[in-house]
């Protein structure tokens, strides 16, 4: 069973199960998430529009799973200032009802996707999984997702300890591919450019972006990220916690770059300020996860050409009000 099954990350995992051969069971309310991404695999699995906070709900459709993919969450950075509640909600009764379905129905593995996000400002980079977590200001609701995934941690080492519930973790380092939504960096910065484009009607333009452009990520595209979870579903240690990534990492003008460069636009970046509670540098240590047999098979370059081609074959670019000039980083 996949929870978050018609979200980014869930529909390419589903996808994936259903080509390898698998029964796959989807679970999802589509509050964010699109059900025509399992388009293409409709008819081979069991759809089930319901949401992760309804234990009865949850605990019904998981009868006869042996694998839950628990990867149901509320994500985008406004989100979690307007509705931290929700967030949290979401977040923590979602791991707890998928948990107790599991040890209900005798379940054998429990993964959960959680998120770099736990992290913060890592002190180590790369970093390993065993840096410390942090939130920064408990005040701050935009750390209502964070909290909302160490939580979710907590529950899945320690809530089936002594059950033979086998539970893996992995921590997601920025994954992007084709149709993962537009609230996230790479899609802005794609549709912002479409936009201004035609605006400055294939002119030299500048381009402000948040941050002074020194801000890293390493960025992994989605074929890789799926090949991780399933690695690590198959071959890593039940009660671990893994990264799934690339050690690629690039700051955010040169990703800015490459991208206008793959769409043959010339730009010149003009620095803004960097929203707080921003992660200045991310990069994760992929040494565990690549013991398991796990290598990233694309670069940056290569990843970027199928994800703008989708976005700009998909005419998503909306005018930004003046005020939403600069991506959202996360």
């Amino acid at each position: 069973m996949v929870t978050g099954g018609t979200g980014f990350v869930g529909s390419y995992l589903t996808r994936r199960l259903v080509d390898d051969g698998y029964q796959v069971t989807v679970l999802d309310n589509n509050t964010r998430g699109k059900s025509n991404r399992l388009n293409s695999v409709i008819q081979q699995i069991n759809y089930v529009e319901g949401d992760v906070t309804d234990y009865d709900q949850v605990n019904q459709v998981t009868k006869g799973i042996d694998t839950v993919f628990h990867l149901a969450f509320i994500n985008g950075t406004d989100n979690f200032y307007n509705f931290p509640e929700k967030v949290l909600e979401v977040g923590v009764k979602g791991a707890l009802n998928t948990l107790d379905a599991c040890l209900e129905n005798n379940v054998e593995n429990y993964v959960l996707t959680s998120s770099s996000e736990v992290y913060q400002q890592p002190v180590n980079i790369p970093t390993t999984e065993d840096e410390r977590l942090i939130i920064p200001d408990i005040k701050n609701p935009r750390f209502s997702y964070s909290g909302g995934k160490m939580i979710s941690e907590l529950l899945t080492l320690h809530y089936p300890a002594k059950s033979p519930l086998k539970t893996y973790i992995c921590r997601p380092h920025n994954f992007y591919g084709p149709d993962m939504g537009v609230g996230h960096v790479i899609p802005q910065i794609i549709n912002r450019l479409m936009v201004v484009k035609n605006e400055n009607h294939g002119s030299r333009f500048d381009f402000p972006i948040q941050g002074t452009g020194e801000e890293t990520r390493a960025f992994c595209y989605i074929d890789d990220a799926v090949d991780g979870i399933l690695q690590m579903t198959k071959s890593g240690e039940p009660g671990e916690l893994y990264h799934i990534g690339t050690q690629e990492e690039v700051t955010v003008r040169d990703l800015v770059l490459e991208i206008a460069n793959q769409m043959e636009l010339e730009i010149n970046i003009v620095e803004g300020v960097l929203l707080e509670g921003s992660t200045k540098r991310r990069c994760p240590d992929i040494t565990k996860i690549s013991a398991l047999g796990y290598t990233p098979q694309y670069n940056l370059k290569d990843g970027l050409r199928p994800t703008i081609k989708w976005y700009v074959d998909q005419h998503l670019s909306k005018p930004k009000r003046k005020e939403d000039s600069s991506e959202i980083l996360r």
